[in-house]
């Protein structure tokens, strides 16, 4: 059962339209645009024989872009490889026989055997479209942000962040994420466990293979942090190579060590726990590395906080881990 009219034609503003024949001209010219139904679309560009499959929407694409391109087009261009971008119109979780018929004629037609490397990626919504449909591809690598793996309420019921799809079909083709994920090769789920609802998901996808990556304090929007950290386009770069590693991953994630955002979130929690000696060391192990006028207000409150205590913090910084 689909969800709701997603079979229905969908009213898109000129706006819409325009950025839709802008996508199909750079797939006609690079490949191929195709529409899979009424609310998602194909766009292939055919380079070389690493291939990366993403799985985006609208929004992601047209807010979160400036150019308006689907982020695949980032990972490739540098290196020349394949892309193949599934992109949705609304929070369908790509739940649709047209997108599911797609897959289907890409095996019957060996599309994927011509390629040495494949990488499927996706971030919630699409983080579990990419772990669904990474079946297609015995061998693939999979990289998943904050993903679900099902929205099926006899299995998912302690998730009510989607009532809207409470409707749909999780359990027919391509249904469970988990299962889904057997044939790759190795599978990386990138979560944060302090989202109750996200670490629920990411504790479904244990298997041999499967690297679970705690992400503490990026929340649900990983995939951002790690564009805004410049670690998204290596860890693509690096499962390319089929070789990506769990030490590869925390190599790159060190990165938060000097991410403002990421300390600012660590600095604040410590405060909220009454953690108040530990906030204002880490304060200052921060405003050691980085320029950031919010650590230096916080630590202004916690040394008057402790002031008003009659303590104050140790002349001498304890080394801390952010």
């Amino acid at each position: 059962m689909q969800h709701g009219d997603a079979n229905a034609p969908v009213k898109r503003d000129t706006e819409t339209k325009e950025w839709l024949a802008h996508l199909e001209e750079i797939g006609e010219e690079r490949g191929y645009f195709q529409p899979l139904g009424h609310r998602h679309f194909a766009v292939f560009t055919d380079e070389s024989p690493t291939l990366v499959v993403t799985f985006e929407t609208f929004d992601s694409i047209r807010n979160s872009r400036g150019g308006g391109e689907p982020l695949a087009y980032d990972f490739v261009k540098e290196n020349g490889w394949s892309s193949l971008t599934i992109i949705a119109d609304g929070n369908t979780w790509f739940r649709n026989s047209a997108v599911y018929g797609y897959f289907d004629r890409l095996i019957d037609d060996g599309f994927f055997e011509d390629f040495d490397q494949v990488i499927f990626f996706g971030a919630g919504m699409c983080g579990y479209a990419a772990a669904a449909y990474s079946v297609v591809s015995p061998g693939a690598t999979v990289i998943t942000m904050s993903p679900q793996a099902t929205l099926d309420p006899r299995v998912a019921e302690w998730d009510i962040r989607f009532p809207s799809m409470r409707r749909t079909s999780f359990s027919d083709r391509y249904g469970y994420a988990p299962d889904m994920i057997d044939a790759a090769d190795r599978v990386f789920v990138f979560y944060d466990p302090g989202e109750e609802m996200d670490a629920i998901h990411a504790a479904l996808f244990t298997r041999p293979h499967v690297s679970k990556i705690r992400c503490n304090l990026m929340g649900s929007h990983i995939d951002q942090d790690f564009i805004n950290m410049g670690i998204l386009q290596p860890l693509i770069d690096a499962a390319g190579t089929g070789n990506l590693t769990e030490n590869d991953v925390f190599k790159l994630y060190r990165a938060r060590r000097n991410y403002a955002p990421y300390l600012r979130r660590f600095a604040n929690r410590l405060h909220e726990d009454d953690r108040t000696v530990f906030c204002g060391i880490a304060c200052r192990s921060i405003l050691e590395r980085i320029s950031a006028p919010r650590i230096h207000r916080l630590l202004a409150t916690v040394e008057k906080e402790l002031a008003d205590q009659g303590k104050q913090l140790p002349a001498v910084a304890v080394k801390t881990t952010a």
